[in-house]
């Protein structure tokens, strides 16, 4: 690290050259070829997976996607507008990407061209009881993913076209949610202001706020690009853009403002800059890059669930840390050498002049509250075990599935058409499962006829179509409408039941294979599935975080210790989540709807976790390591390294909640999820975890904190995250023969 930083100080205009470069051609070549995010996932070997397959290939012909254009007559019946909207869907269907309409009405070019057994035409179900609302099937050639927003807005500029007073027209589906989903969050820029302004409280400087800000966006603007270039070659989720700049704003600023720091710490002890900057990064910088390291261990720990749609977020997420982690340890110290000595306060330079410079004493409110730490160990951990207890207490409540469309902005075309469908058909015809069969005998069919007529005895089913089947009587579908919406508990409930009771039932004699799919089984599947791999996920993390550890600090129980606290931290967060997200307390601050939380969610949200806690978890116990080495003290360490890293973690903490809570208000429930449970758990992490339960177990369990078994001692690799006195005494030797 000392060779890297003095190359970066004396070399910093080909350092802040080749990063030019690079930012520029990565730019210039993603913006040429443009993106490619696409949500597709498979569960390969799941009930739903085989429907669908099932149904492709008997009805090849629907594959692409199917939305909604809603109707509701706010006087009279719908039927008064069939002229308008006829003409209407004729335009439609001429548009590109538009493969068939089906229209609400029995009569015209785009009535339904299938009939029921008893002879009723089949659009007549797009008409509600009431005779107010109906809806409109536009069939598109290819699916949502493919389809570009231009393509989909045409269909609803297109269907607004009679919108009246009278006759509302909302859109739904896929195809319409994909188009009308925000591409950024309006609250970054106030998470930025406010972060800058934290900066210039923690610096009292203009040009050291700058370095931290502007590294990190500068490293961001890289990785989203290179994250562009991969999802040509990745399948790569489309909230993966928004993730990526939380982590990455989040991580890179946290990771410049550790060794900024450390610079001006260095410089106020009389080290000339290039001194400064080589201890800096040889102390905070080597933690940086064993902080940056766990973090991106802990993510790509997703591959091993082989799960397609968390590789490429797995991969991404990574590459962007990385960046920040190498920009953090390159183009800063050249940073550091242009700016010299304008990284301290014009106040800090004035007492410098006047008195000279001193060792950086360690005083005021975090050495007394190190020392208070020190004095109650035992009532400071209870407080802080009670509080946790409070923040997890919700997570007993997690409910996973997938929010739908009736968890969108109120506002929203896709929630009002939601709230139109769920209103004239009953809440879950926006999530009807679809029982696929394989009809290879006559007894295969009466199989399918009776399950049909059963299922619609049964209480929490609201409809079922007769079974339909493909012109060649190879494979059978019937629609299942439940009597409760897709988000809720019950419609899981009735998919199980249907699987393990009601199918068995009806197939004892025949043994057709009839699977159920549809969007809300796919779901239900995907949820079952990560909740397996979970135990495995947390397992594989949890161990390398402590084998990092235990190289890192040479120690078994402050791995362990680490390990436990994250788990907290985890527990914390979810249980926020759970209290916004499914309870509703506060979500309409941030214009989101209550209902399940994504299944994915977990296991992204624990990766990140993991890594980011780690990170304070590093800064926190290598200084205390750090004061160890050199005094042999554990009280002193530990007051001592509190004190010196309290501000300066607070501080970190304080801008990437700043940052993680901004990405809240930009109208995705899914990201807003990601923003209050990672914001959440920062703010325990750091102001009750690492400031206070940590520093106060460690009190507690003594001079065992930095015991290790000399048989573990000789096999484990001895890497060093901090440097000693000796190392550092060296450093200033070397750069002072140079000058």
């Amino acid at each position: 690290m000392k060779s890297l930083a003095r190359y970066c100080v004396r070399h910093r205009w080909y350092v802040l050259g080749a990063w030019l470069a690079l930012f520029i051609l990565i730019i210039a070549i993603s913006q040429s070829v443009g993106s490619a995010y696409s949500n597709q996932f498979s569960l390969p070997g799941t009930n739903s997976t085989r429907a669908e397959a099932l149904l492709a290939k008997g009805f090849s012909g629907e594959s692409g996607d199917a939305d909604q254009i809603v109707f509701r007559a706010t006087h009279g019946s719908i039927t008064s507008y069939e002229v308008a909207i006829q003409a209407m869907l004729a335009k439609v269907e001429g548009l590109a990407k538009v493969a068939t309409v089906t229209s609400p009405f029995c009569t015209g070019p785009f009535a339904a061209s299938e009939t029921l057994p008893n002879g009723t035409c089949l659009g007549t179900a797009q008409l509600s009881k009431g005779g107010s609302i109906a809806y409109a099937i536009v069939h598109f050639s290819s699916i949502a993913f493919h389809l570009k927003v231009a393509q989909i807005k045409a269909v609803e500029t297109v269907g607004a076209s009679i919108r009246s007073n009278a006759l509302d027209v909302q859109f739904g589906g896929n195809a319409f949610g994909q188009a009308n989903s925000p591409s950024g969050s309006p609250g970054e820029i106030f998470g930025l202001l406010a972060t800058a302004i934290v900066l210039i409280l923690a610096f009292g400087s203009f040009f050291a706020m700058l370095l931290p800000l502007g590294v990190a966006l500068f490293a961001l603007g890289i990785a989203l690009a290179m994250g562009i270039l991969l999802s040509h070659v990745l399948a790569i989720a489309q909230f993966a853009p928004i993730l990526g700049s939380l982590i990455g704003l989040g991580v890179g600023i946290d990771y410049a403002l550790f060794i900024v720091t450390r610079a001006r710490q260095e410089l106020k002890r009389g080290a000339d800059v290039e001194e400064a900057v080589t201890t800096a990064m040889n102390t905070s910088g080597r933690a940086v890059l064993f902080a940056g390291t766990t973090v991106c261990i802990a993510l790509l720990g997703m591959l091993i669930l082989h799960l397609s749609f968390l590789n490429g977020v797995a991969i991404t997420a990574s590459i962007t840390v990385l960046i920040t982690m190498l920009a953090s340890v390159t183009l800063l110290p050249s940073l550091l050498a242009f700016q010299k000595r304008r990284v301290l306060s014009r106040r800090e330079r004035r007492a410098m002049k006047e008195h000279g410079p001193g060792p950086v004493m360690v005083g005021g409110p975090w050495q007394r509250w190190a020392l208070y730490v020190s004095r109650r160990p035992r009532l400071l951990s209870l407080g802080a075990f009670l509080v946790i207890i409070v923040f997890i207490a919700p997570f007993f409540s997690l409910h996973l599935g997938s929010s739908d469309q009736g968890s969108d902005p109120p506002g929203s075309t896709t929630r009002q058409a939601y709230d139109l469908l769920a209103q004239g058909f009953g809440p879950g015809f926006n999530g009807p499962l679809a029982l696929v069969g394989a009809i290879n005998n006559p007894s295969d069919r009466a199989s399918m006829e009776n399950l049909d007529r059963s299922l619609a005895t049964k209480p929490d089913v609201a409809a079922v179509t007769p079974l339909i089947t493909n012109r060649a009587g190879t494979v059978g579908i019937i629609n299942v409408v439940p009597a409760s919406s897709p988000q809720d508990a019950k419609t899981a409930t009735l998919l199980a039941s249907i699987r393990d009771t009601y199918i068995p039932s009806a197939t004892a004699t025949s043994h057709a294979t009839i699977y159920v799919g549809g969007i809300t089984a796919i779901f239900v599947d995907f949820a079952s599935v990560l909740t397996s791999k979970l135990p495995l996920f947390v397992g594989v993390i949890v161990f390398l975080g402590c084998l990092l550890l235990m190289v890192a600090f040479r120690s078994v129980l402050v791995p362990l210790v680490a390990a436990v606290m994250n788990l907290l931290a985890v527990g914390a967060s979810f249980g926020l989540v759970v209290a916004v997200f499914q309870w509703g307390w506060g979500s309409n601050l941030i214009r989101a709807g209550t209902g399940p939380i994504e299944s994915f969610l977990p296991i992204i949200m624990i990766a990140i976790l993991f890594g980011l806690s780690m990170d304070y978890q590093v800064f926190l116990v290598s200084r205390m390591h750090e004061e160890w080495l050199n005094t042999n003290d554990n009280e002193q360490a530990i007051i001592r390294g509190h004190a010196n890293t309290g501000r300066v973690i607070t501080a970190a903490a304080l801008v990437m909640i700043c940052v993680f809570f901004s990405f809240s208000f930009g109208g995705q429930r899914v990201i807003a999820e990601f923003g209050i449970g990672l914001g959440g758990a920062v703010l325990i992490d750091a102001f009750v975890l690492r400031t206070v339960l940590v520093p106060a177990l460690m009190h507690f369990i003594g001079r065992a904190n930095w015991w290790m078994p000399k048989w573990l001692d000789r096999v484990v690799p001895h890497v060093a995250v901090e440097a000693t006195n000796d190392e550092v005494a060296t450093t200033e030797m070397v750069t002072t023969s140079h000058d």
